[in-house]
This record gives C-alpha cells, structure tokens and sequence, in this order.
C-alpha cells in the first residue's frame, strides 16, 4: 500500500514549483490541468493536497470530493475562486502566496496609472491610424500630484514606494494600518471617504470581501474630482463597474485602468467597453514568468510543509501564530487536547459553554489552544473530522460559547492550562501543566489534586469514601491482568467524596469497567484512551 500523501495540480503551474514537489520522495503529484472537472472531481478522492490558479473554482462540490484533503494551495493571492467557508467545515487548511507577485502586480498598476495618465493607449490607436494629434493626448504628469491608495498591504506598501520615486503625495485609507507604520512609510492615514475628494490619482489593492465589494461604488465615485483617474489591479468586484462607465461617459471623472474586472473574461457587450478614456487590460497582474515562478515556488514549499511537517502556519483559516512559537505551542496544544478528552469523559452530556485559561511562554496561539481542547472534548462524539481549523467554526455551528483568556505570570512552569466547561447544569474543570522539560501534568480535576501524566490509558473513577474501596479496586484490577502504572487519590472535605486517577499499562476491557462500576461505593467509573 502507498500512504505518501497525492498533491493534485488542478491548473497548469510553473515547473519550478512541480519539481519542488516531485523532488520530494515521499510525495506523489499528478498532473489534472488538462483534463475535465469531472476527471479532476474523481482524481481528488483520497488526495491529500490540490493545488489551483484561478482557473479552477474549487467550490464546495469539488472540495467534498476531496475526502482525505488536508490543504488547498493558491499560486496566487486572491482566494475568490476557493470556496473559505466549506474549506474550514471540511477541516482544510487554505494556503496562497502572496508574496510571489507583489512585484508584478505593484509595476502593472503602477503601468497602468501612467497609461492612464499620459493617455499612451489612445495616442497609440491614434497613430496607427494615420493621426498626428498631440492635443488631444495631452495628459498629466505624476511628480507633485496626490495618489490615494486604498489598502497598505505587501502590493499597496510596493505601489506606494515606486509613486514616492516619483516625487508624488501619498495618502492612504486602510482600517488595519496604524499611525505608526504610516510615518514609517511617509504616508498619511485618513478615513475612505475623507481621502477621496483630495486625491489626483486614486488605486485599490484590498482583497475581494463581503466588506470591500461595491467599496468604490457610485457614491464614492461622485466624491472624486473631476481630473481624477482611478486605478483597479486588484480584484473584480471591488469597483462598481457600472457606476464608473457611467462617471466616464459623464466627465465626472478624467480617465480610470482596469485589469481585473466582477466576470471574467469581460462580456462583449459589458458598458465598460464603450467607456472613453479607459484602459483595460485581461488581468495580467501576475502574468510575468517571474510571478509565476515565484508563486509557485511559494506555494509548492507552503504545501510540502503542510503534508510532510504539519506546519499549517501560513493557512488563511487558521489562527496566526509567531514562527518562533511553533514548537512551543506543540506541547501546550498536546495538553490540551488531552484535557479536553479528560473533562469529554469525567462530564456526560452536551456541552454548552467552555472556558480556557492558559499562562506560559507561548505569547500569541490561544485559539489554537482552545482548539485543541475541542478536539479532544468531542473526539468521541462527534463523527466529523475535528482538527484545528473547523473546531472553533463547529463550536459556533452547534452554539457552545467558546472563551479565552490569560493569566498573570506564572513560574515554574512552561505553560498553565485551565479548562472548564457546563454540562447541562454542571460545570467541571481540569488543569494541567507543561513541565520545564516538556512533560505533561494533569494536575487537577474538578477541584482534587490528582497528579498524574496524562497518557497511554487513564482510569478515572469517584467513590464514596469508605474503607476498602481502592483495595478491592486494585484487586479487581490484578485479577483482570491489568497493572497499575500511577495511582493518585484525592478526597473532598466537604462531600467526602473522593477522586483517583490511575494510568494504567494496559487497556481493560469493557467487562473490567463494568464490573468496576458494580462496587457499590464507586458512584462512577471511566476510562480514557489518550496518544502516547
């Protein structure tokens, strides 16, 4: 049997990229660019990876036809043609690259900002076709004007250094960039519609969203002057593509390029065609041989690392975290899957609210952590594949309110993690620790201090507190074959009850439970299998 994971090139991508993956022994990659989606669709089953342009929608259907997918990798940025929402359902990790074409895209809009301004494309129809006409072409220069720039990110902080060489005024409008970095990048940060009646030339580098759709719509265009040229090399959609034909043919605004556009390709009797004044260009952003080489290079290592090392860190749909924490967020997400599987079995029912507190040198990660706990909690409940992306989407789904928080400075210890939950009308707890070595402590359940290592087979059993019940334990126990590893045991003072916790070498069978259970001063007995 061959269990090395199958990556499926949906759309055709750059060699550099392929003999990444096909130098790699302990991969196998096929080649599905040229065939049908139904091919594709049949040639997903049991694949691990896939990997698209924009070519292939990678809608819900295909992505369940995907049954063993663990990542979607983008030669690309955007992810308008990859269905996000039934990825992290599914429990699929969604990669892209973004830094691959920031180059290419950043020069095409900067291209075309100058195009539009210098009116290259109509002086050009124009000669061809026999005219000398240097009025009508007369356009405007770039050095001294104002360029507004929607969105700072990789390709908007790259535009914004190539209009500086040219001696232009930058402002830019983008929620998610702070005071401080816009003096680090000698811009100035205002508020969208604040910005749009002050620009000269104006360009939108944000992805496509439910936030960012129509974001330049008729309103906004009428906020412009009438000398302002608008520049989309971003995404379709983002302009209102009516409402700017409708601006140019009016003279409300001076010119406008376009490379991306809300259909693609653009429809034969679409306005913007007759527009005056307009550059359009078939979305050639990241169409140089050095953008395509670069994005799949990206993406090729992004989905090796993915398959072969569990290394998720550049997932879209996954919780960011700090390089530098990866391995150390490795045994706290151990731990807490361990807890969740512990506090799944100490509590019945289901569950409605659960709460996590962690403490630790691990400083960014607690979704993840508390994904983790997830995990373990549902694992023997739920069918689904539950891992680190879906199971904060699932707990939404299902209405369980999920907290986290911190806790103050802790000490002899690598992490902390308190967890609790409500069942029903029921709330339970557990805790466990990270020891400086690495080594996992649960060291509290619902209150009793019970520390034990938190592996192999668990026994977890709550009695009345009377003479001879840990006895007869341990005797039904030997007589089972079952030998006791670890045993703690903790009393409450005020129910006199008590708790103990038992690793055991070998895992007993469901008779040994049973007949557990059949002590009469034993109120509950269970046990939990957790990895090694």
């Amino acid at each position: 049997m061959n269990d090395r994971p199958r990556v499926v090139l949906a759309d055709p991508m750059a060699a550099e990229g392929v003999a990444i993956l096909e130098a790699d022994s302990r991969l196998q990659v096929e080649d599905y660019s040229s065939r049908s989606r139904e091919e594709l669709r049949d040639g997903l089953a049991g694949a691990g990876g896939l990997i698209v342009r924009s070519g292939t929608q990678a809608d819900e259907e295909l992505l369940a036809a995907g049954d063993s997918l663990r990542v979607v990798g983008r030669a690309g940025v955007g992810l308008d043609n990859i269905d996000l929402e039934a990825a992290t359902r599914q429990g699929v990790a969604v990669m892209n690259a973004p830094a691959g074409n920031t180059v290419s895209t950043a020069e095409l809009a900067f291209a075309l900002l100058l195009s539009a301004a210098r009116k290259i494309p109509a002086a050009d129809r124009s000669l061809r076709s026999g005219d000398w006409d240097r009025k009508t072409h007369r356009g405007a220069q770039l050095s001294g004007k104002t360029l507004g720039v929607i969105g700072a990110g990789r390709i908007g902080a790259a535009v914004i250094q190539r209009a500086r060489a040219f001696g232009m005024n930058v402002i830019v409008a983008d929620p998610y960039l702070t005071e401080e970095r816009a003096r680090d990048m000698y811009v100035e940060l205002m508020e969208l519609d604040d910005m749009l009646p002050r620009v000269d030339f104006l360009t939108l580098h944000v992805p496509l969203t439910r936030e960012t759709e129509s974001l330049l719509d008729a309103r906004r265009l009428a906020l412009l002057q009438p000398h302002a040229v608008v520049v989309n090399a971003a995404r379709g959609g983002i302009v209102d593509e009516n409402a700017l034909a409708e601006a140019l043919r009016d003279g409300r605004i001076a010119g406008a390029a376009l490379d991306v556009y809300e259909n693609e390709p653009l429809g034969e009797d679409h306005p913007l065609r007759g527009a005056p004044n307009l550059v359009l260009t078939p979305h050639l952003g990241a169409a140089t041989h050095d953008a395509q080489r670069e994005v799949a290079i990206e993406i090729a290592r992004s989905v090796r690392a993915a398959l072969l090392d569990d290394d998720f860190s550049t997932a879209v749909n996954m919780p960011p975290f700090a390089p530098g924490d990866r391995d150390r967020l490795r045994p706290v997400l151990d731990l807490g899957e361990r807890l969740g599987s512990v506090l799944g079995e100490v509590a019945q029912g289901g569950v409605s609210e659960v709460s996590v507190r962690y403490g630790g040198e691990v400083q960014r990660g607690l979704r993840l952590i508390s994904s983790a706990v997830l995990i373990g909690l549902w694992r023997v409940r739920l069918d689904a594949t539950l891992n680190l992306i879906n199971a904060l989407p699932l707990a939404r789904e299902r209405g369980i309110s999920v907290s986290r928080s911190r806790m103050g400075e802790i000490t002899g210890y690598r992490g902390v993690l308190d967890v609790s939950a409500r069942f029903g009308d029921e709330m339970h707890s557990v805790v466990g620790v990270v020891q400086p070595d690495g080594g996992l402590r649960l060291l509290r359940i619902d209150g009793y201090h019970v520390e034990i290592e938190p592996r192999g087979y668990i026994l977890i059993f709550r009695n009345r507190d009377e003479p001879g019940v840990v006895g007869e334990v341990g005797t039904r126990l030997g007589q089972a074959g079952v030998n006791i590893a670890e045993f703690h045991q903790a009393r409450d003072p005020e129910s006199g009850d008590s708790l103990a916790v038992l690793s055991l070498d070998e895992r007993p069978g469901p008779e040994v439970l049973a007949d557990l259970r059949a002590i009469p001063a034993i109120l509950y007995a269970r046990g939990i299998r957790l990895s090694s």
